[in-house]
């Protein structure tokens, strides 16, 4: 009797990444980018605090070549290992030839190796990359699970992206490479990168950058772990149909994100409609706010940290004629 065919693999890709630092942006260029190349690719977004903020920005990629599902509830970490593995299930039986991954709500990145090695997920999938992408203008104190996070991620990649680079001086990008291995020290992992770093930002990269990117794999690398059953987590805090205008709204996250009494605040994301119909799009970090016209949105403003006080942070948005 003669042997089975056997059945392509589809490669898995996790687009890692900090609060901020770009991994959305990346993730539709590198789609944009395999789209172009004639591979049939699905995205599988993990917006965090189930709200999908994130997806929206990917909705024009959607065709024939492009399929996004989505995980939400990622603040639960057994609800969404479940959601996540129910959704590779129903991928794997798409057709596609590339899922890509971006893991908001998986704090642990050994968690995406450890599904992927369960029935009957590895008889469909095999890892193909793991890229990280940190800010390149990272910032210097971060706390005990957020450095965790952070290494933890860079410490399985085989490539790390500084996102935007283009904003910062060498000297800037050097030490944000040097917190990057600290940490990696910090968590007892052996690795310390380098070379394997691509100081460029994401609006920069061209075809031979975007060639290394696709083969660049990942790396398994032992370390420490934080158990994180013992640790709050991050956690966010949304609220719907804000009504400000575009300098209130900068004035306000200016505020909230110094405020001590609101906890300790790492982004504030959403999106903002304008008087006209117009929206815009608003990401909020210690390193700055960025506030850039978009297509369409959805009225929502998601605050996320450590620690969080709802009741403080409510205060800027529900009492706007305090501002």
């Amino acid at each position: 009797m003669g042997s089975r065919e056997a059945v392509a693999m589809v490669k898995i890709d996790l687009i890692t990444g900090f609060l901020g630092a770009g991994k959305t942006t990346f993730l539709k260029k590198y789609a944009e980018y395999l789209i172009a190349k004639g591979q049939n690719i699905g995205i599988l977004e993990n917006d965090f605090g189930a709200v999908n903020v994130d997806m929206m920005l990917l909705q024009d990629l959607m065709g024939d070549n492009c399929e996004l599902e989505m995980v939400s509830g990622g603040c639960d970490a057994d609800c969404h290992r479940r959601r996540f593995k129910t959704k590779l299930i129903a991928m794997g039986m798409c057709g596609y030839d590339r899922v890509i991954v971006e893991p908001s709500g998986i704090f642990d990145v050994d968690e995406f190796f450890d599904a992927l090695r369960e029935e009957p997920l590895d008889r469909w999938y095999e890892v193909g990359n793991v890229i990280a992408i940190v800010d390149a203008n990272l910032e210097e104190h971060l706390s005990e699970e957020a450095e965790y996070i952070l290494a933890s991620e860079v410490a399985n990649a085989g490539e790390i992206i500084l996102s935007h680079a283009d904003e910062v001086s060498a000297e800037q990008a050097d030490t944000t490479v040097a917190h990057l291995n600290r940490a990696l020290e910090q968590i007892k992992c052996p690795r310390r990168v380098d070379k394997e770093v691509l100081r460029k930002s994401t609006l920069d990269l061209n075809e031979e950058d975007f060639n290394r990117l696709i083969s660049c794999g990942y790396q398994m690398e032992s370390y420490r772990k934080l158990d994180m059953e013992e640790k709050k987590g991050f956690e966010s805090v949304y609220f719907m149909n804000v009504k400000m205008t575009e300098e209130q709204l900068k004035t306000t996250v200016g505020k909230l994100m110094n405020d001590r009494e609101c906890g300790e605040v790492f982004r504030v994301k959403g999106f903002l409609q304008k008087e006209d119909g117009s929206w815009i799009q608003l990401n909020a970090t210690h390193n700055g706010i960025t506030m850039n016209p978009i297509e369409k949105g959805q009225e929502v403003i998601i605050v996320i940290g450590e620690g969080l006080k709802e009741q403080a942070i409510k205060k800027y948005f529900l009492k706007q004629d305090n501002l």
